[in-house]
Order: C-alpha cells, then structure tokens, then sequence
C-alpha cells in the first residue's frame, strides 16, 4: 500500500493528540472533568482510527471493498435517519440539534460517515453510468442522468441542514457530488443550471434559519468595509463582527513566527469557544507560530498529494472517482474551517479532518483513508 499516504496519516493524528492536551485546559476546567478527560478520548479515537485503517488497507479488495462501502453508505444513512427521532436518552442534543448518537460516555456523529459512504455511493453509481451515457450532449439528458443523486443529496440535505442544523456538512458532501459530476464528464451548461439552483437554495436555507441569518450578517458586517465602492445600502449597521472572530484573528496574530510555545497560549483560555474542535488551528497557531501553521498545511496537503498521486495511477473509474472524493472531502472540510476562523467566509462548525478533537470524525476519516490504502495496493502490486 500507499506507505507515504498512511505514515503522513498517523503524523496528523499524533499531532492531534499535542494539539487536544495543550488546547483542551479551559474546557477541562469549565465542564470539571477529569485532567485528562478529552486527551484519553482523543487517545481511545486515534488508536480505534489507526488499528481501523490498517485493518481495512490490509483487506482484499476485490472482495471487501464493494460490500465495505455499501455497509459505510447505507449504515450510515439509515442512522442519520433514524438519529431524529430518538428520544434524548440516546441522543445528544445541542441548541436544537440532534448529531451525537450517545453510547455511554461516547457519542457517535452518523454524518462523518455518511460522507464517506456518499463519496463511495457517487463513485460506484457514476462509473456505471458513464459506460451507459458516453457522449451525452444534451442539457435535459443530463438532468435525468443525475436526478436520483440530486434526489438523495435534496433528503441528505433536508436531514442535516434542517434535522441537525449543520451547514457545513451540507456544504461538503454538494461540493463533493459537483466535483465527481465534473470528473464524470457532465458539461459546462449543466453547471451553470446547477450553480443557479443551488445558489438560490442556499440563500433559503440561510433566511430561514435565525442563527445562520445572524451568523451571514456577522461575516458581512466583517468584511464590508474592505470592499470598494460598496453602496451604503447594503451594508450592515446593526450587527458587530463576532468577538470569535477577532479573538481567533488575534490568536493567529499572537503567534508570530515561532510561537509562543505550546502550552503558553492565552486566547485559549476562555477567549474562543471550542478551540480544540473548531478553532484548533487557530490555537495551535499561537502556541507553534506562523512555522507551526505551515507544517500543518504542508502535511495535510501532502496527505492529499498522496491520494490525487494514487487516483491519477487507477485505471477503474470507480476507484479514481472514490479516492478523488475522499481527498475533496478532506479539503473542502479544511478549507471551510481554515476561511471561516480567518473571517473569510461564515463560520460553519466543521472540523480539521484528523487534527481537531472528536471521535467520530477521525474515525470516519481514517476509515476512508483506510480504504484508500485498500485501492492504492493495485497500484503498487
């Protein structure tokens, strides 16, 4: 298998273990747990990934993959589904929304996994099809060629972003399916249609929730004054730009070069909310230094050097559609964080892959890249 991809692997995971001990101490304190409480679950979840990822790499792919894959997609489904209507005992609700299916002391989010079942869904039914659809032209053709996959991303999307208030997501698995319609050979025109239809989607589904309506006027409120000529009618005057925000820009700023040293940072300490999940970055940051932040980059990148290496050397249309999901996955869910803690775009709760702290997404993850590592064996066979 793919020894660079799994080793740079397990070097972001390990670093995710530095990154929870040092960020989690305010967290540890306001919710009086244990001292050691979040590193020994990030722990539990990294050797759980880990162990998951060689197992699966290690399996037969002719006959594992396929079945694996249908298990991660429907299993997955079938518990995002069923998540909404367990009573609170069994789920863990934040503000509204239902996202942690609770086992014991662990809760477990079904939407990590359905990612990647999704991403193995698209790839599996879109190689079918393009053997049947080669040269399809026509607009309205290509319409109902992708009608089902629009169809389960419309109840995938009523789920998430409505059942579970988690934008972000939503964001990641469209942004997915454009990318594989795109490398399956859909046209230009389709994608115009496409980006009109769900740029008005988007709009609707952020005016008809007041927390991602406040969220959008924040960000605006932002960046508004930095672009020129822009029409006093548009602008916001009645929102101030969100204190995690300019906390978070200040972190980054604090940093400098090399960092104030990991454990010696300040704004971890009560100035960002959830600085071991979503601003992680933003922490380490401060603590590693401009340095730091570009060994984080580099790494995560070279994870996705190593998948976009294995896809272009596949020859199964299935396998390179897969792999190429899994590593847009990864990126779009880095990029949606990295923009949002720097301002650039609204904040959307997602995590680093493999780096922030949480269970189930560097399961998740690691399953995926485990079945990366499954497929990249015919390369290197």
């Amino acid at each position: 298998m793919d020894r660079e991809l799994y080793y740079s692997t397990v070097a972001m995971l390990f670093l995710s273990l530095v990154a929870v001990y040092s960020l989690s101490i305010f967290p540890t304190i306001y919710f009086d747990a244990p001292k050691f409480d979040f590193l020994k679950k990030q722990l539990i979840a990294v050797i759980i990934g880990i162990s998951t990822m060689i197992i699966i790499a290690k399996f037969n792919v002719q006959r594992v993959f396929n079945p694996l894959g249908f298990l991660l997609f429907i299993g997955s489904f079938l518990a995002i589904v069923i998540m909404l209507f367990l009573p609170e005992t069994y789920v863990k609700a934040v503000l509204g929304a239902k996202r942690w299916i609770k086992i014991g002391s662990f809760s477990i989010a079904p939407t990590e996994f359905f990612k990647y079942g999704f991403v193995f869904f698209l790839s599996w039914s879109l190689a079918r099809k393009a053997k049947k659809h080669i040269g399809t032209k026509s607009i309205i053709k290509e319409f109902f060629i992708v009608i089902p996959y629009f169809m389960l991303l419309i109840v995938a999307v009523g789920i998430i972003a409505i059942g579970q208030k988690d934008m972000g997501q939503v964001v990641v698995i469209s942004g997915v399916l454009m990318a594989l319609l795109w490398l399956s050979g859909r046209s230009k025109g389709f994608f115009i249609t496409i980006f009109l239809f769900f740029g008005t989607l988007f709009i609707f589904l952020i005016k008809i929730a007041p927390h991602r309506l406040h969220r959008f006027k924040g960000w605006w409120a932002e960046i508004q004054n930095s672009i020129p000529f822009l029409p006093d009618s548009l602008k916001i005057h009645d929102t101030a730009v969100p204190l995690h925000i300019i906390n978070s820009l200040n972190a980054i700023k604090n940093g400098g070069i090399f960092g104030q040293g990991l454990g010696a940072g300040q704004y971890k300490l009560g100035f960002l909310s959830e600085v071991h999940t979503d601003f992680v970055i933003a922490g380490l940051t401060e603590e590693m230094g401009y340095l730091g932040l570009l060994f984080i980059v580099g790494l995560i990148f070279y994870i996705l050097y190593r998948m976009f290496l294995i896809a272009s050397k596949l020859t199964k249309p299935q396998d390179k559609y897969f792999v190429y999901g899994v590593a847009i996955t990864i990126f779009l869910s880095f990029i949606i964080n990295a923009y949002g803690i720097s301002g650039l775009i609204p904040i959307k709760g997602i995590a680093v892959p493999l780096l922030s702290y949480g269970g189930s997404q560097i399961i998740a993850t690691c399953v995926g890249i485990g079945m990366v590592l499954m497929l990249s064996k015919k390369v290197y066979k």
